[in-house]
């Protein structure tokens, strides 16, 4: 468990805190590129860590995240004019660029220099991937562009999606690195989810719901090893990347694409679930792509025209008692992603961690948690800038692999977890 000062310190990421001027290190995913499809298309109002920003691409094509309200009079620029080059405000003509620089005050003269001494707060935003990127920290510590996998391949090889989830993101990001739950919660998936059923290594998690855990540090984070029996005395191994601070990855079942998450705090209370499917050496097959349009695999569908999942806390997440007693799905909800956002969801926005009595499959949660307060710890005190920015650290993936018991899987599987193009992914 923590003691009530470190959950604060790991779950409050607003500005000026310990852990968002940690996560304010980083790339980070915002926006889908279909949020902004085309030049000087309409605005978008995000959160993220805590700040209300809004994403423009102006009608020259270039984009930017600034301050959501007006300079003048706080109004909401949502509601501003997409115009020549820059973001009109509809109450008193103030018009504004992507780089929050202040282009025009209809009531003043050029001469009174006013227009200059007004500037936005703003970050830079890029695309890659399908996603839109930004970076909210200090110039000194900004990383090169994000190179992970998944945004990489090309286009057709991957499949992107987000959704809102009402918690925390560190309680979501634990649920991500907790391998030991798949026996339980998601079992009834293993065999019918299409985008997990058919691989060998179902069995061995259904045969098995007492893994044994061992975890590494490596330097962007950690690698979540959990050991469950397989055939002949031998081991399965599902080893989970952490890459500081929110991004984990899947690991893989059979040629099923790969798949992973980045958790990013909207505000202390929410945060976005992202989820990435990829295939490093084909493209996705047509029912494949459609299977995670429909929600399958670990996505979900949506309340029309938001991405606050169909399933929420408000209808109890579709829960199906029915369904539950007769097996079919373990907990009554219908989904891997809403399975684990159900029960993550009913800790509470923030789930009070002195409460806890971990065990050992909770190692991987404990050595995060260490991990992260060390980080957020150095960067405050001394400036050191935390790892998981450098592209070096981006370029793993998750690994699916039969051992001998005299095997350590993390030199056993240290190839397997280097994302290399043209090469597939070690899977079960």
């Amino acid at each position: 468990m923590l003691r009530r000062e470190q959950n604060e310190i790991v779950t409050r990421t607003g500005p000026g805190t310990q852990m968002g001027e940690l996560f304010r290190c980083y790339w980070l995913p915002i926006m889908l590129s279909e949020e902004l499809p085309y030049d000087g298309c309409p605005p978008v109002r995000i959160k993220v860590l805590s700040e209300r920003l809004l994403a423009v691409r102006d009608s020259e094509g270039r984009l930017g995240l600034i301050d959501e309200f007006c300079a003048h009079r706080g109004v909401s620029l949502w509601f501003g004019r997409n115009e020549e080059g820059g973001l009109r405000c509809p109450y008193h003509g103030w018009k504004y660029g992507v780089d929050g620089s202040c282009q025009d005050i209809p009531s003043e003269t050029a001469e009174s220099g006013m227009c200059q001494k007004i500037r936005l707060k703003s970050y830079k935003l890029i695309e890659r991937g399908g996603v839109f990127w930004t970076y909210m920290g200090a110039p000194e510590f900004e990383p090169p562009l994000p190179e992970w996998e998944f945004a990489t391949v090309p286009l057709e090889q991957s499949f992107t999606s987000k959704r809102i989830q009402e918690c925390n993101w560190l309680q979501a990001l634990e649920g991500g690195i907790d391998s030991s739950h798949v026996s339980w919660l998601h079992r009834g998936n293993l065999s019918s989810d299409p985008l997990f059923k058919g691989a060998r290594g179902n069995q061995y998690n259904l045969n098995d719901s007492r893994p044994v855990f061992e975890v590494v540090e490596n330097e962007g984070g950690l690698l979540v090893g959990a050991r469950r029996n397989a055939e002949d005395g031998k081991y399965y191994w599902r080893i989970t990347p952490w890459v500081m601070p929110c991004f984990t990855m899947v690991p893989p079942r059979g040629d099923h694409p790969i798949h992973g998450h980045f958790w990013v705090p909207i505000d202390d209370e929410n945060c976005i679930a992202w989820s990435f499917d990829y295939h490093p050496v084909r493209p996705l097959r047509a029912e494949e792509r459609q299977a995670m349009i429909d929600g399958y695999g670990i996505h979900v569908t949506y309340v029309p025209g938001t991405y606050r999942p169909a399933a929420n806390k408000d209808n109890d997440y579709l829960m199906d008692r029915e369904a539950q007693k007769r097996g079919d799905t373990y907990s009554g909800v219908k989904g891997i992603a809403m399975q684990d956002a159900s029960l993550q969801e009913s800790m509470g926005p923030i789930v009070d961690r002195t409460m806890e009595n971990l065990v050992s499959t909770d190692n991987g949660i404990i050595m995060c948690r260490q991990r992260l307060l060390r980080a957020a710890k150095a960067l405050a005190e001394k400036g050191i800038r935390p790892p998981g920015a450098d592209p070096v650290h981006q370029k793993i993936r998750s690994v699916a692999i039969v051992l001998p018991p005299d095997k350590a899987f993390k030199d056993e599987a240290a190839e397997a977890l280097k994302a290399k193009p043209g090469v597939a992914q070690a899977s079960v």
